[in-house]
């Protein structure tokens, strides 16, 4: 059976993305990337949504939720924040790389539909593509945003992911056209390996 580490965002792509994986028959772990420092209503969105999946699959679904402020704030203080959105996804793709060797995974799984917002242009794709070794699994990734939310009404998900909670901010005039070498200039304005193992260290299963 395939094992993916599934990114969770809250929306509605990822959790449409974590549904096919379940209906494929996947093996599903759920990583939370929880960017704010207070406000807990994205978690509790997510308990939520990995519960109602829970019942509809008749499988348990492993949740892990890492603190991802700090990386939030290491990005913004030391790197070009047009370039936020993309550096927080590699960043979030390494913790769930990292959290793939402990479960003995063979995948990432993400919710990224191409062009339905700034960061997922196929140039930013591309940008954030080669920061982990393990193979990353889109199933969404042809799709329009009427083709996702029938999926996420299928599987009864959207009133779900549609609810109020808070998020990350994104920078006013995020890049769309984010070249790699100019991505891994911005990296190494970060101590990436430490940011990621400390976060990583401090997990928790819900």
């Amino acid at each position: 059976m395939t094992k993916v580490i599934a990114l969770v965002s809250g929306g509605i792509d990822s959790a449409a993305a974590i549904s096919l994986a379940l209906e494929q028959g996947m093996e599903v772990v759920a990583l939370y990337c929880n960017t704010v420092f207070l406000d807990k209503r994205a978690e509790q969105k997510t308990i939520v949504l990995i519960k109602h999946l829970e019942k509809l699959f008749e499988k348990k679904i492993k949740l892990v939720v890492v603190p991802f402020a700090p990386i939030l704030k290491a990005i913004v203080k030391n790197c070009d924040r047009k370039f936020a959105c993309i550096l927080c996804k590699r960043m979030m793709s390494r913790l769930g790389e990292r959290l793939a060797i402990e479960e003995n995974a063979n995948a990432l799984l993400k919710g990224d539909s191409l062009g339905q917002v700034a960061s997922q242009t196929l140039t930013n794709l591309n940008a954030e593509a080669d920061c982990v070794s393990i193979p990353v699994i889109r199933p969404l990734l042809g799709m329009d945003k009427l083709e996702i939310e029938k999926i996420a009404k299928k599987f009864e998900t959207l009133e779900i992911s549609t609810q109020a909670s808070a998020y990350c901010s994104i920078p006013d005039k995020p890049s769309t056209a984010a070249k790699r070498s100019f991505i891994k200039a911005e990296e190494k304005k970060l101590d990436v390996k430490n940011l990621v193992e400390t976060a990583f260290s401090k997990r928790k299963l819900l």
